[in-house]
């Protein structure tokens, strides 16, 4: 078995792979611009992401690639992509998990910007006004009530569902996003889900089942477990869909009870 000194030597006399990545280009402000694939060539370095490749790429090659990025720690989400057709974060992609050549496109189902670059906040936005996702109280707030202290078991069921980082990648990899326009996704379910273990929040539970209780919420989805595969956050977003569709239909049909 070799040593740390011994592995480090063997790690420094590999030889770096040359990567070919094939980005879908396409500009959809210009009138001249035809979706196609264009290819670079990148020297691999140890511990690179797909992330560091991109920014390389822009820097010594193409300054004209759109993508997206902000934090670089998988939190805000903005650099979601198909990556060799799955969803996924390009700073939380290794490039030594994928093999020499690599192709990389925009998610489906939101608007492109450009190239790699969509717009998934317009969507995100347009779901949370319409899902009325936010916190409801009587008119007259009690600053008190929002401010006590919750039960740490409870409050860690609720920071669980809070870490969505709304990368889009759920929606992306979900068929019944393809086919309805306006199923609320994933996403959309896991904010309702949330706001139903929320104390603070006095909607009574038939305000919720009349925002998801359709085939444009959580009877629409199809099980196909899509969503919870690529989450970068492993959320158990299925569980959460699963228990909400057995509520609404007890209540459904024991109305009384």
């Amino acid at each position: 078995m070799k040593g740390n000194g011994e592995a480090q030597k063997a790690g420094e006399g590999a030889v770096a792979r040359r990567l070919k990545i094939n980005v879908l280009r396409y500009n959809p402000q210009d009138p001249e611009s035809r979706p196609h694939l264009q290819t670079f060539e990148v020297d691999e370095a140890p511990s690179m992401t797909l992330f560091v490749a991109l920014n390389d790429i822009r820097d010594r090659q193409d300054p004209s690639l759109q993508f997206d990025f902000v934090c670089r720690a998988g939190i805000c989400g903005s650099c979601a992509m198909l990556i060799d057709g799955r969803p996924g974060l390009a700073c939380r992609t290794l490039t030594s998990s994928l093999g020499e050549q690599i192709t990389l496109a925009p998610l489906p189902f939101f608007e492109l910007i450009g190239d790699l670059s969509v717009n998934t906040g317009k969507w995100m936005r347009g779901m949370s006004e319409r899902l009325e996702a936010w916190i409801h109280t009587s008119e007259e707030v009690d600053v008190r009530r929002l401010e006590e202290r919750m039960e740490p078991e409870l409050a860690e069921q609720i920071y669980e569902l809070e870490r969505c980082i709304e990368c889009g990648c759920c929606l992306a990899a979900c068929g019944t996003a393809r086919m309805r326009e306006n199923f609320v996704g994933a996403v959309g379910l896991n904010k309702i889900a949330r706001l139903r273990l929320d104390p603070r929040d006095q909607r009574a539970d038939a305000d919720y089942y009349e925002l998801i209780g359709d085939d444009n919420g959580v009877f629409g989805c199809m099980s196909l477990l899509g969503c919870q595969d690529v989450c970068p956050k492993d959320l158990d977003l299925q569980t959460q869909i699963a228990y909400m569709r057995r509520k609404m239909l007890r209540a459904a049909v024991f109305p009384s009870r």
